[in-house]
């Protein structure tokens, strides 16, 4: 265990939070916070769970990646914006041979979006849109002004298929894929063995009530993570990165 961290110290974060270097195929790391008796959420969000330095890496983990990755119904709750980076920042990716901002893919199959959010409204790049054979027709009637609609379905045209997602984003060199959530796409990835890494932060805070858990889904898996670090700061927050591990 290293710490206590300061989570501002951004050459050694960015080394911590690396991704495996010369990737061929996507990398997917999960990044989620919840309380000490497991809540992912406070008040129906997860940003009421945040404290400084969680926010400090949120922002750099955001910054090392080539695309995020959410579930539509966290776009709808947290209403994130797009990522919003400095000069220095975009500097710094483009001299890893990244694009300047990363865009936020969304992964739904109904498409049911709204134009008015803020990842469509506050953005530099266009959102990715991937959706289902059944939807992206309309999908595309309805938000092809505003965002790039893909087609992500395998054998069922009703559903997304997240490998065919992860196929389509390796394929434009979108290797270093980062997730929020929520915790059904959490669960998904996980169930469908997608999952490379999972850097979860731990609250220093005891929530009660009935909220949701990282990952919520109908499959159980035990899929064997191994611990990368585990850091603290002085506000007690706890954080914690797991790669998958051998079965």
């Amino acid at each position: 265990m290293l710490g206590p961290v300061d989570t501002a110290d951004d050459s050694r974060m960015r080394e911590l939070y690396a991704y495996p270097e010369n990737l061929q195929r996507c990398w997917v790391r999960g990044n989620m916070i919840a309380s000490l008796d497991g809540g992912a959420t406070s008040d129906g969000k997860s940003g009421g769970l945040a404290g400084p330095g969680d926010r400090a890496l949120f922002h750099l983990m955001r910054e090392a990646a080539d695309v995020i990755l959410m579930g539509a119904a966290t776009v709808r709750i947290e209403n994130y914006s797009g990522a919003q980076f400095s000069i220095a920042q975009r500097q710094a990716r483009q001299r890893r041979g990244q694009a300047e901002v990363p865009p936020i893919a969304v992964i739904t199959a109904s498409a049911n979006l709204d134009h008015d959010a803020k990842f469509f409204t506050r953005t530099e790049v266009a959102p990715l849109i991937l959706t289902c054979t059944n939807t992206v027709a309309d999908a595309r009637h309805r938000l092809g002004a505003v965002a790039e609609v893909i087609d992500a379905s395998g054998s069922d045209p009703s559903r997304v298929e997240p490998a065919v997602a992860l196929r389509i984003l390796a394929e434009r060199k979108m290797f270093r894929v980062l997730t929020e959530g929520g915790p059904q796409l959490l669960s998904t990835l996980i169930e469908d063995n997608l999952l490379d890494e999972l850097c979860l932060t731990v609250a220093p805070m005891l929530i009660g009530g009935v909220a949701r858990r990282i990952a919520t889904g109908p499959g159980q898996v035990h899929a064997q993570m191994r611990p990368a670090h585990l850091l603290t700061d002085h506000e007690g927050y706890l954080y914690t990165r797991y790669v998958r591990g051998q079965s």
